[in-house]
């Protein structure tokens, strides 16, 4: 196995509250490259951004998805106010701008996002021979113990 998979059964500390923010894109008209491709183009600045300055502005970690029309990504934060106070930061204000330019009487593109607030103890996590995952990277990452060793258990009921 890779020294980066964690052997065995491992879960993420829940005893903090946790953001999770869920954005993607949607390519509606496949041929019109021009026009989607430009939007998908902004992303990876503002992640490359968020991965720099991760303590400052909150922002723990992410995962991404990619299907044949549609991207997802996964994001955890500190704070709801953290993640709006990035929604206002300059990276993501001018790519929110080039967007609705970029859109404005143009469907070949869609973009979506969800936002959870989770209050401690109300989240669980399950890794079995998995490197560090989602919330287990976000948060940390530890061994599941006998007090821990059921869903119920590590929601804290």
């Amino acid at each position: 196995m890779s020294p980066s998979v964690f052997q065995g059964r491992h879960t993420a500390d829940n005893s903090e509250d946790i953001v999770v923010f869920i954005i993607g894109m949607r390519i509606n008209k496949r041929f019109s490259i021009h026009k989607w491709l430009p939007v998908f183009l902004s992303m990876p600045g503002m992640i490359k951004e968020l991965y720099t300055h991760k303590r400052e502005l909150g922002f723990h970690s992410a995962e991404n998805y990619f299907g044949l029309r549609t991207t997802a990504m996964i994001q955890y934060w500190r704070s709801l106010d953290d993640l709006l106070a990035y929604s206002k930061n300059g990276k993501h204000l001018k790519a929110w701008k080039k967007f609705n330019q970029l859109t404005a009487n143009n469907d070949a593109v869609g973009i979506y996002h969800e936002t959870y607030i989770i209050s401690k103890g109300q989240y669980e996590s399950i890794y079995v021979n998995m490197p560090q995952y989602g919330l287990g990277k976000a948060t940390k990452h530890m061994p599941v113990t006998l007090e821990k060793q059921t869903s119920k258990k590590r929601l804290s009921r």
